[in-house]
């Protein structure tokens, strides 16, 4: 293992293609993160890399730069179908697949590559027609890209480069087996190059890596704290009924370029949606049953600017990789270490200076202690002074909402007619062989 904090490493002193570079340098890269530092020497060289890094550190940049530059000095098999994928990244959700394929559109795109996209939740005819044109880089996630397989819409076994990205999740999200199945679809580990990137190589990520992998180098950047230096943390103690003038209060006081907030449950991610919007801080809603479309059409909404505030849960939070977060606000705190990192890491990415502020109410803050005894630190405290709190805040219009059991609405707001849409209803059904 190899344990190093290098920088100022330039892209330019590796023996890299000159298409590589050119994507280098339209990314505006200069110099390599320490992630990148180590990768790259024993990724160019050919050999299989497993490396733990934190999220934002410039890891999904390593491993397509060594990649490109293993194909681009390497022709394809000959007997290659032109199905046959050449490269496939393996993410465990859709938002990090979505940018994993962003970010290897700009730093390949003078390579002649041709790149694919599959996740599961929408674009099904799409994303099948893509890769049946034939693609060389396949990125996805596993169930969508193991459908696609099994009707022989592409091939794996001319694979030579597989990578595996924030393996951890993979496991935490259950999709161990499937991954499994579709590494024992591709060529031998000893004729492919293998990367597996985890913020921790725990023993079971290490299995798959040996289990799967040609004697991996393993490469790992650690900072002296589990949470980044660059975020400045606090936690503020509000009552229940204090957190969303709290939350107003702040966001007009600090003025964010752009801001995540976090909250653990879909009902309360609504109702603090409603009041940011009401108070006339624009605000988007983004929860675990928001539809994948509608999901990707957000978060570019968010990154371009139209929204301030991204108000979200747990569920759609994973994987998110958005520029220019400059504050993360935990309206719940989360119930472990683990998320609380994984939340105020959207902040501060790549090296940039971020915030992240915490609410330790009457109903979360008894997480706070094994938050602490994971980062190994304590949370400084923030003083909650009457000013913070807004005086006169602009109540929101309620939520229509159906209640179980009530029928369809039509579109003119009455109640949907049964029957054959002519004012008739149906028969009664007669009773089927079998029913009770």
């Amino acid at each position: 293992m190899t344990e190093a904090d290098n920088s100022g490493i330039r892209f330019e002193g590796f023996d890299l293609p000159e298409p590589v570079l050119q994507g280098i340098r339209d990314a505006g890269f200069e110099f390599c993160t320490p992630i990148q530092a180590l990768t790259l020497p024993i990724a160019l060289a050919g050999r299989d890399v497993a490396g733990q890094a934190q999220t934002g550190t410039g890891k999904t940049a390593a491993f397509l730069l060594a990649a490109f530059d293993r194909l681009l000095r390497n022709p394809p098999a000959e007997d290659r179908r032109a199905t046959d994928v050449r490269m496939m990244v393996l993410a465990p959700t859709r938002e990090l697949a979505i940018q994993i394929h962003k970010d290897a559109l700009l730093l390949g795109r003078h390579t002649g590559l041709r790149f694919a996209l599959a996740y599961g939740g929408t674009g099904y005819e799409e994303q099948r027609d893509r890769l049946r044109e034939g693609a060389d880089v396949l990125i996805g996630t596993p169930g969508r890209i193991i459908d696609y397989h099994k009707q022989r819409v592409f091939g794996l076994k001319r694979v030579e480069v597989v990578v595996l990205d924030e393996a951890d999740r993979m496991f935490d999200l259950g999709f161990i087996k499937d991954i499994r199945y579709l590494l024992r679809r591709c060529s031998p580990p000893a004729q492919r190059q293998s990367m597996l990137f985890s913020a921790t190589l725990s023993w079971r990520v290490m299995e798959l890596a040996y289990e799967h992998m040609n004697n991996p180098d393993k490469v790992q950047v650690e900072a002296e704290t589990v949470t980044a230096e660059n975020i400045r943390q606090v936690i503020y103690y509000p009552a229940n009924d204090q957190k969303i003038p709290l939350l107003i209060g702040l966001a007009r006081k600090i003025g964010p370029q752009r801001a995540i907030v976090f909250v653990n449950t879909k009902h309360w991610a609504e109702r603090v949606c409603d009041w940011l919007n009401a108070n006339g801080l624009k605000a988007a809603l983004l929860s675990g049953d928001v539809p994948q479309n509608k999901r990707t059409r957000l978060l570019a909404q968010f990154a371009e600017g139209q929204y301030t505030f991204l108000v979200a849960t747990d569920v759609a939070a994973r994987g998110l990789h958005i520029p220019d977060v400059t504050h993360v606000f935990n309206f719940d705190l989360p119930q472990s270490g683990e998320d609380y990192v994984h939340r105020i890491g959207r902040t501060g990415r790549v090296g940039a200076q971020g915030d992240a502020i915490s609410f330790g109410c009457e109903d979360s803050a008894f997480y706070l202690p094994d938050i602490e005894a994971y980062l190994g630190q304590r949370i400084p405290t923030e003083m909650l002074y009457p000013e913070d709190l807004p005086r006169e805040l602009k109540r929101p219009p309620p939520r229509a909402r159906r209640k179980p059991g009530d029928r369809p609405r039509g579109p003119r707001g009455g109640a949907r007619p049964s029957g054959d849409g002519r004012g008739r209803g149906r028969p009664p059904r007669k009773p089927a062989p079998g029913d009770t």
